[in-house]
């Protein structure tokens, strides 16, 4: 499928259709008149004689340099080569794609200058799933995402390699085989493609993507662990959350009692409980949890701007007819976001790790047996499967360390403050990678301690949730190998089946009462 897309206006959930989907995009043809007039601009400063930054000068410190009006393509040329200094791990296909959308949409706004000719390279592209082969390492995040931006620029102009049914080829070929014209830069072309924060943003909203739906997986997760250990609900009621006043804790404070609702177990032991409070674990869940849902849901609007955003250098200003050098490469807003999101990903990740040990402990997780197993001692069930929980919530609070304060010089003190927006943006696959792991766990401990608690039963909804478990990863008896179990219970958190399951989505924007 293909989506059109109006720049300025292309939303979240169109980007993340995108990405998840694998489909294509084009721009609405109402954005061609102003990327037109852009261009003609431009065309007309490459003849003219003033000096225009990147039109027919040199780039960076070599600013200075005056480019003679026939040299232009080649300054092009030269430039998108001489950039293409990208290493390590190569950029996935869907993250690769979603960035060649941004591009699109950055540019689609008429004031860059490139041409709708050069745009439909991208477009036929995105089409025909010729994907451009970009080294992850390499961006600042300073004067845009300056090497990732360049090899897909490379793959334009068929230089690079590129991706094509598969397999991994030089880019000309691959636009051979697809029947694409390669691009012929003109001026401010290579300029305007390599400019901007597509690379960084791309990421960015990819671990959002991820961390929202983590966080609704940790909803259900949650609710199952309170049942298993037989928590209280009485933290959950709505007017300790009102009295609060923060959006995200209600709305996951009410998410919990809708999906807690009918439960037996908790019927079970309102009155003769002999323990007065949950830990924190279970009691604060929605503050935590809330808490990050409101980070989360303001780095999301922030990346929502981003990616509709101009933020390459310098802007054809088409009205005042003039052309001018400013600094909306900078990636601080995405640097910004990406923390954030790093911070909320190890927050959920450290809480639901406390519920995973909550209900190991049999001092703790109120007569369950000690590792979730029928026979402890003989067995060690889920123990090291703790353990590992804990070295994944570790390691995420390493990476949550902030990378927007971390800045160094580059091109020769020219770019003296940078955002390391991609370093930020990078982390986060690993992040929630880590933190699917850790909600996985945490259902397989929280589903065999609700079946502990035969015959009284959890409610309608999470009894849904064990079927899904149960129907990929079996009750464990008796101990066997483990990292296939838990390969797979992060499965059903990374690919959203609990979550769609349960209707958490539609809880959290305002369907629980």
């Amino acid at each position: 499928m293909t989506l059109t897309l109006t720049p300025g206006a292309a939303t979240l959930d169109q980007l993340e259709e995108i990405w998840r989907e694998g489909g294509a995009a084009v721009l609405d043809d109402s954005a061609r008149p102003a990327i037109d007039a852009a261009a003609d601009l431009v065309r007309a400063a490459a003849e003219g004689d003033e000096a225009i930054y990147g039109v027919n000068t040199g780039f960076g410190k070599l600013a200075s340099v005056r480019i003679k009006p026939g040299d232009t393509a080649r300054l092009q040329r030269n430039l998108i080569l001489s950039h293409c200094c990208g290493v390590g791990e190569v950029l996935d296909v869907p993250t690769t794609r979603l960035m060649m959308v941004l591009k699109l949409l950055s540019v689609g706004r008429g004031a860059s200058g490139i041409t709708w000719k050069t745009l439909s390279v991208i477009q036929q592209m995105l089409a025909k799933g010729v994907t451009p082969v970009i080294p992850s390492q390499g961006s600042v995040g300073a004067s845009g995402d300056l090497a990732p931006l360049a090899h897909m620029a490379a793959a334009m102009i068929g230089e690079g390699e590129a991706e094509f049914e598969d397999v991994r080829m030089p880019a000309a070929e691959a636009l051979a085989k697809s029947g694409i014209e390669p691009a012929v830069l003109a001026p401010k072309e290579g300029l305007g493609l390599i400019n901007g924060t597509q690379f960084s943003t791309a990421c960015a909203l990819v671990g959002y993507f991820n961390a929202i739906r983590n966080l609704e997986a940790s909803i259900v997760s949650s609710c199952l662990s309170t049942d298993a250990i037989m928590g209280s609900t009485a933290p959950l009621e709505a007017g300790i959350h009102a009295f609060r006043g923060h959006r995200g804790q209600i709305d996951v404070a009410a998410a919990m009692r809708a999906v807690m609702h009918g439960s037996e177990i908790r019927e079970s032991h309102r009155s003769g409980d002999t323990r007065v409070q949950d830990p924190y674990c279970i009691r604060c869940q929605p503050q935590v949890a809330g808490a990050a849902l409101d980070l989360l849901r303001f780095a999301g609007q922030t990346l929502e701007v981003e990616a509709n955003a101009v933020s390459d250098n310098p802007l054809v200003l088409v009205d005042e007819g003039k052309i001018v050098s400013g600094g909306n490469f900078h990636a601080e807003p995405v640097a910004f976001a990406a923390d954030q999101i790093a911070i909320a990903v190890a927050e959920i990740g450290a809480i639901a790790q406390r519920r995973v040990a909550l209900m190991v402990d049999p001092s703790l997780s109120f007569d369950l047996p000690p590792f979730l197993t029928p026979e402890p001692g003989l067995n060690s069930g889920l123990m090291i499967a703790e353990v590992t929980t804990a070295a994944l919530m570790s390691e995420n609070k390493h990476l949550a360390n902030p990378c927007s304060t971390d800045s160094t010089p580059t091109s020769a003190n020219q770019e003296d403050h940078v955002s390391m927006a991609a370093h930020g943006a990078r982390r986060l696959k690993r992040m929630n990678d880590n933190l699917n792991v850790i909600i996985g766990v945490e259902l397989l401990c929280a589903a065999q301690g609700v079946e502990f608690r035969a015959p009284l039963r959890t409610s309608p909804a999470l009894e849904n949730a064990i079927s899904l478990i149960r129907r990929d990863i079996a009750s464990l008896a008796e101990d066997r190998f483990m990292a296939g179990d838990l390969a797979k219970a992060a499965l059903i958190v990374s690919d959203g089946r609990l979550q769609s399951e349960i209707g958490v989505a539609d809880l959290l924007a305002g369907g629980a009462q």
